[in-house]
């Protein structure tokens, strides 16, 4: 569910939508997201000092919490 609220949210976002992929890398207690993006829209990821990316990674927490787990959210290159 993490990984498609992510990627719903990040596609809303940038300008080149299909060039998003998010890549979930599942541990016994936590989720790492990948995010992967074109390199003219990694700013409009972050936003203003990490505000749109501190966003995000607040929902992605929460939905993570309802399942008992911690999530991450990493912007790759």
């Amino acid at each position: 569910m993490e990984k498609e609220l992510v990627e719903f949210l990040v596609r809303s976002l940038v300008d080149k939508p299909d060039e998003v992929s998010v890549n979930m890398v599942e541990g016994e207690k936590t989720r790492v997201l990948e995010l992967h993006v074109a390199q003219d829209d990694i700013g409009k990821v972050i936003g203003k000092q990490g505000r749109i990316a501190k966003a995000i990674r607040t929902i992605l927490s929460a939905c993570a919490t309802k399942d008992g787990k911690k999530a991450s959210l990493e912007i790759l290159d």
